[in-house]
C-alpha cells in the first residue's frame, strides 16, 4: 500500500506504474482516490475549527452566566449543541472516506524497482544467471510418480479418497526423503544465522489483507467457517504477521527468520490441480525465510536470499536458474521478484521451485509494522520473502536429477545424514 501523500504529489507516476503493470483499469482509481483524500482533508479541517470554536465558546458560558447575561449564555449553548450535531455528521463522514480511500489504496499497486523488466505476463520474465549443468541421461526419465510408486512412496488413489484431488500419501523412503529436504533446509538456514522459527498455521483477516493483495487472497486462502481465521498458504504470511502493530528498535535490525510449516492453497483459477501428480496441490510444506530490515537494506537482503536457495539446490546436485519476474508478473504488493527454478530432465526445461520478493514497506504500512530510529524518528519497515525448500515440489526435482537407469535414487550427500546415512533409495520388489 502506498503513501496517500506519495499519491496525492505523485499521480502520474503512480499511473504510469500501473501502466506498467497492464492494468490500465485502475488508472480512473488515482483520481477517485485524490477526490476522496480531498474530501476527507476538507471535513478534517471543518471538523478541527468546530472542536477549537466550540472548546473556546464552552468556556464563556460560564463566564456569561456570572455576569447575569443569561440570554447570551443560552444562545452560547444553542450554538455549541449546533457544533456538536455538525461534528458528529462530519465524523461520521470521515470514517465513510477513510474506508473508501484505504479500499482503493489497497487495490493500486506498489511502485516496481526501475530495474524490473517490463512484460506482460510471465511469459516476458527474463533468465537472468544459470547455475549447474543441466543433464539429460541416455534414458527415458518417468513421470515423477510413476518414479515414486515403483519406489513404494506415494499413494494418491487413497488420498482421493480420503480428501479429493490435490492431495497425497507420501510413503516409506520417499516420505523420510521429503522430510529430510526440509530438515536439511531449516539446518542451512541457521547455519546463515536465522532464528528458526513455527508459526500460528491460521491467522485472522487483519493479518491476511495486511500481507497480500485482494486477488491473491480469493485465489489462495481457506476460510475458517464460523471464526475469523484462514489457513496459510505459506508461513510468510504468519511470520511478518507476527510484527502487526509493532514498533522495532531500528538497532535489533535486520530480523532474519527461517520458519517451517504446512500451506494450504485454493489454487482457484490454476491449472493442473486435477493432474495426477504434486507439482499443484492443496496442501505441502515449506521452509521459508523473511526479513525485516532498514529500507536503504533490503535490495542487498533481496540477493543475498535467493542466493541461499541456490546455494540450497545446487548442494543437492539439482541445476537451477534465476528468473526475473516483468512488471507484469508481479503481484501488486511486490517492488521485485525473482524465481528460481529447477532442471528437469524429463521436461527438458526449468521449473519454479521457489520465489523470492521484496516488498518495500507495502506490507509493513498495511500491518503498521515501523522501525524506531536513533533519533526517536519512526518509519515502516521494508519486508522480504524467499522460498527455501518446498517438498513435495522439490522431491521433483531431486528425483528426475538423481535418478538411476534400474529406477532407484541416489541420495545427495547433503541429505544423507537426515536419511540415516542411506546413499540409494531401492525400487520395490
Amino acid at each position: 500500500m502506498l503513501d496517500i501523500r506519495f499519491v496525492r504529489e505523485n499521480p502520474d507516476a503512480v499511473k504510469e506504474n500501473i501502466k506498467k503493470k497492464f492494468q490500465d483499469a485502475k488508472l480512473p482509481l488515482v483520481d477517485e482516490v485524490i477526490e476522496l483524500d480531498a474530501q476527507s482533508r476538507a471535513a478534517q479541517q471543518e471538523a478541527d475549527k468546530l472542536r477549537a470554536d466550540r472548546n473556546r465558546i464552552s468556556k464563556q458560558i460560564g463566564a456569561l452566566m456570572a455576569q447575569g447575561k443569561k440570554e447570551e449564555a443560552e444562545a452560547a449553548k444553542a450554538q455549541v449543541t449546533s457544533f456538536g450535531n455538525r461534528l458528529s455528521e462530519l465524523e461520521a463522514q470521515e470514517t465513510e472516506l477513510a474506508e473508501k480511500i484505504k479500499k482503493i489504496m489497497m487495490t493500486i499497486p506498489n511502485i516496481i524497482d526501475p530495474s524490473v523488466p517490463i512484460g506482460k505476463d510471465d511469459s516476458e520474465n527474463v533468465e537472468l544467471e544459470r547455475f549447474g549443468e543441466p543433464f539429460t541421461p541416455d534414458f527415458e526419465i518417468p513421470y515423477h510418480t510413476d518414479i515414486m510408486e515403483k519406489l513404494g512412496g506415494i499413494d494418491l488413489d487413497a488420498a482421493r479418497k480420503v480428501a479429493g484431488n490435490g492431495f497425497y500419501y507420501l510413503m516409506g523412503d520417499i516420505a523420510r526423503l521429503h522430510s529430510a529436504v526440509t530438515s536439511y533446509a531449516r539446518d542451512f538456514m541457521i547455519d546463515k544465522g536465522f532464528t528458526y522459527c513455527i508459526p500460528p498455521f491460521m491467522i485472522r483477516s487483519g493479518v491476511v489483507t495486511g500481507v497480500m493483495s485482494f486477488a491473491e487472497m480469493d485465489a489462495m486462502m481457506y476460510k475458517i467457517e464460523g471464526e475469523d481465521l484462514y489457513l496459510i498458504g505459506t508461513s510468510e504470511h504468519s511470520m511478518i504477521g507476527k510484527y502487526i502493530d509493532t514498533i522495532v528498535d531500528e538497532a535489533t535490525l535486520p530480523h532474519t527468520l527461517t520458519s517451517y510449516s504446512p500451506c494450504f492453497r485454493k489454487e482457484k483459477g490454476a491449472h493442473g490441480i486435477e493432474e495426477r501428480g504434486v507439482y499443484r496441490i492443496h496442501q505441502f510444506e515449506k521452509q521459508e525465510m523473511i526479513v525485516i530490515s532498514k529500507p536503504e537494506e533490503s535490495m542487498e537482503w533481496f540477493h543475498k536470499m535467493w542466493h541461499y536457495t541456490v546455494e540450497l539446490f545446487r548442494s543437492m546436485d539439482v541445476p537451477v536458474r534465476t528468473i526475473e519476474c516483468c512488471s507484469g508478473d508481479l503481484a501488486d504488493l511486490k517492488v521485485k521478484s525473482y524465481d528460481v527454478e529447477a532442471w528437469s530432465p524429463r521436461q527438458q526445461k526449468y521449473f519454479e521451485v521457489g520465489s523470492c520478493s521484496n516488498l518495500g514497506d507495502a506490507q509493513a504500512r498495511r500491518l503498521g509494522i515501523r522501525v524506531k530510529g536513533a533519533d526517536g524518528k519512526k518509519y515502516f519497515a521494508h519486508t522480504l520473502n524467499n522460498t527455501v525448500a518446498a517438498p513435495p515440489r522439490m522431491l521433483i526435482a531431486l528425483l528426475e536429477n538423481n535418478l538411476n537407469e534400474d529406477g532407484s535414487i541416489r541420495i545427495p550427500k547433503s541429505l544423507q545424514p537426515y536419511m540415516g546415512g542411506k546413499t540409494v533409495i531401492e525400487v520395490k520388489q
